[in-house]
């Protein structure tokens, strides 16, 4: 069985531990590097992800093959979950699995290789995924990557807004009936802290090749992906599924190395590894605690965040944008 809920505190020592907490939120340096996951995971004690028993249950990973998916992926294995993990290529997928049978002895691991951002390919991995499978405990959305020139999916979207908001929002569809059927179940989206600087945006999502720059893409389409987990949690609020979102702190990745070369060399003695950066991923995914008493929730080292850190994303955040955003979605992926 899971370890649950964690260990209740004395109510001076949880005060103290809220107000360590805000002191390292407010400045965004100390809490999205290891100093806030190394100061969190002592303050609150955290249950040890080996404790936790996942045997029977099924889970989807896309992005497995590399850093922050890769990690949740074989600390899920090694909690004895069937894993069905996701990337592009069946030669890197296999090569994974074999790596991550070995280290855990899991041998309940397959792979479907799709690429997220080819609507074509994603229906073709929901439909492996329902014929191998009578339940799906955990969805889980990691795939992604922040490139610095501008590229289109199949269909002709911004190939960063097809892999992570077009793409997992027809996966989640697709998957829902199977979900819910499993309930409670959970669909997990990994974003990224760098949404903190986008607002909410439709008629800008995807950038131009004039306006185009990378990390700006990537921030909106994160952006995109924590208000899509608030609308569905919203929606299907007593459906038995339950939504989160969460972003890894700074973490160490071959992904931020490639798309962020100077930021990685500045701040890399600083940086998370990816087992700290996918720390709280595999707990939202694991615990029968707050992630399932919760809905809708944008977290960050086993705490719920706000969404928003400055006013102007706050005030870009309006009902009309949400309705549009989810409306634009549901056509381009194909969705009614």
């Amino acid at each position: 069985a899971s370890p649950g809920r964690h260990q209740l505190r004395e109510p001076g020592v949880m005060a103290a531990a809220d107000i360590v907490d805000r002191l390292l939120e407010a400045p965004v340096v100390p809490s999205f590097t290891r100093i806030g996951y190394s100061v969190r995971s002592r303050l609150d004690d955290w249950d040890e992800l080996d404790d936790y028993d996942l045997s029977g249950r099924v889970m989807v990973v896309t992005g497995a093959t590399s850093g922050l998916g890769k990690a949740a992926a074989t600390q899920l294995a090694r909690c004895g979950a069937t894993l069905v993990l996701n990337g592009r290529t069946e030669e890197k997928n296999e090569a994974v699995r074999a790596e991550i049978e070995s280290a855990t002895g899991n041998t309940g691991l397959t792979t479907v290789a799709a690429d997220m951002g080819d609507l074509d390919q994603v229906r073709a991995m929901a439909d492996a995924v329902l014929e191998r499978h009578d339940r799906l405990d955990v969805l889980i959305h990691n795939a992604g990557a922040l490139t610095n020139d501008r590229r289109t999916a199949p269909d002709g979207t911004e190939a960063t807004v097809a892999s992570q908001v077009v793409g997992p929002f027809l996966l989640t569809s697709l998957l829902l009936d199977r979900l819910g059927s499993s309930a409670p179940s959970r669909v997990l989206t990994m974003s990224s802290g760098g949404m903190y600087t986008q607002g909410l945006t439709i008629r800008k999502l995807q950038m131009t090749e004039d306006d185009y720059k990378g990390p700006d893409q990537y921030a909106r389409a994160k952006r995109a992906q924590v208000t899509l987990n608030e609308m569905w949690a919203e929606r299907l609020a007593d459906s038995g599924v339950r939504f989160h979102s969460l972003h890894p702190g700074w973490a160490a990745t071959p992904g931020v190395e490639d798309a962020l070369p100077p930021f990685n060399k500045v701040l890399g003695p600083l940086l998370r590894t990816a087992d700290q950066g996918a720390d709280t991923l595999v707990w939202l995914a694991a615990d029968d605690g707050e992630p399932l008493d919760t809905n809708g929730g944008f977290w960050l080292d086993r705490r719920q965040r706000s969404i928003h850190k400055a006013p102007n994303t706050r005030k870009s955040d309006t009902p009309e944008r949400r309705n549009d955003l989810w409306d634009w979605v549901g056509e381009t992926s194909g969705i009614d």
